[in-house]
């Protein structure tokens, strides 16, 4: 369910607070070899199911890439910010991929504040952002975010 904040000025006082959980995200063959072609990144892990069966996940795993690249996408299931009327990816400062995310996983985003810093028609938030898989014991990504959203 989304989080719902009616002004961005109300995100400066939850510096440290879980803004929101996303919705879960079935990463399925079809994403992996869409993601595979789009980037040219074809390494076996990814791509053959039968060759992968063989490796040391015992199937196809996700890239990273590709489970970093889901979390645009989980920012708006996560959490509404209704006085905006634009955001932008302004960068990353940290990305690591403590597990993988096996074929047939469903993942989801927790978004945590770490800093809102007003800007001129706006404000920029960095925000760490927990992928996890269902049922598994590690995070499969661990980012931290910083993007710029407009009034």
């Amino acid at each position: 369910m989304t989080t719902v904040f009616d002004r961005l000025a109300d995100l400066a006082a939850l510096t440290g607070e879980v803004l929101g959980t996303s919705e879960w995200i079935v990463v399925d063959q079809a994403r992996i070899d869409g993601f595979a072609n789009a980037t040219g990144d074809r390494q076996w892990i990814h791509v053959d199911p039968v060759q992968a069966a063989q490796g040391p996940f015992g199937c196809t795993v996700a890239h990273g890439f590709l489970t970093l690249s889901l979390i645009a996408g989980m920012f708006d299931s996560a959490f509404e910010v209704r006085d905006t009327r634009m955001g932008v990816n302004y960068g990353l400062n940290r990305v690591r991929f403590p597990a993988p995310v096996p074929v047939g996983s469903r993942v989801r985003g927790r978004f945590r504040l770490l800093n809102y810093e007003p800007l001129p028609g706006g404000a920029q938030l960095t925000v760490e952002v927990t992928v996890e898989r269902e049922g598994g014991d590690k995070p499969v990504c661990v980012a931290e975010t910083v993007s710029r959203r407009f009034l």
